[in-house]
């Protein structure tokens, strides 16, 4: 699979921004996933709302695919890894061999989540409140205080992109250059809209949004207004102007 990357720059470092909803720091050799919501379906199942048993599946596979493309030294999962406190249980056996495997082939820092505040340690990996590596702080919810070099997740942001009469809903990126959030990897994880007050306060002077397309990554400016964002979008990326 060919990928068209869509750098920025936060805080002074250069992250390369996948399509799959990956961060990749180069510097730092370290890739970024949040909210992976494991075993999220089975959850739903329980509660007598029946979906397809894939989704952890379906997400380690995209995680394997990573890796292979990227080979990181480090990954640090922020947050929401697992969808509830006892989703551990109830992952099946070659489920855990492949968790297993990811977690023994590099360094994997598991940061705690509102909805696992404690991941399983058999696991593997280390379990840690947030993450400083360098100029990046990493952690599950943006703080409410704006923190440069911030990288955190929580929120699953989408952006709703109007064009010609059509829209599209995707989920996305948000960045002003000094903070970034991820949008969930999971996949049966649902979004917050961007227009939504848990976001916009995040963001005082603005953000730019980066959506996920199929293959690439697409620079969507939204409430853009003091601060300018500094990005490098992929040359083949087309740049399509949202009003949300």
């Amino acid at each position: 699979m060919t990928r068209d990357d869509c750098s920025i720059l936060l805080n002074g470092e250069t992250l390369v921004l996948d399509a799959t909803g990956a961060a990749f720091w180069p510097a730092g050799k370290t890739l970024v996933v949040a909210d992976l919501h494991f075993e999220k379906g089975s959850a739903y199942a329980r509660a007598g709302q029946l979906l397809p048993p894939y989704d952890t599946r379906a997400t380690l596979q995209r995680l394997e695919a990573l890796l292979a493309h990227f080979r990181p030294a480090r990954v640090v999962a922020l947050g929401d890894s697992f969808h509830d406190h006892t989703a551990d249980n109830r992952l099946d056996g070659t489920e855990v061999a492949r968790l297993a495997m990811l977690t023994e082939s590099t360094e994997w820092l598991w940061v705690e989540g509102n909805h696992d505040p404690k991941p399983p340690a058999w696991l593997g990996g280390k379990v840690v409140g947030e993450a400083v590596l360098g100029p990046l702080v990493l952690r599950h919810i943006p703080a409410p205080l704006h923190h440069k070099g911030e990288v955190a997740g929580h929120l699953h942001p989408c952006i709703t992109i109007r064009r010609n009469g059509l829209s599209v809903r995707r989920r996305c990126y948000l960045s002003d250059g000094e903070r970034l959030v991820l949008p969930a990897f999971g996949a049966y994880t649902g979004g917050l809209d961007v227009r939504d007050r848990a976001v916009t306060e995040l963001f005082e002077d603005g953000f730019a949004a980066y959506a996920l397309g199929r293959d690439k990554v697409y620079a969507v400016h939204a409430r853009l207004r003091k601060k300018k964002v500094e990005s490098q979008p992929s040359r083949t990326a087309i740049k399509t102007v949202a009003k949300p």
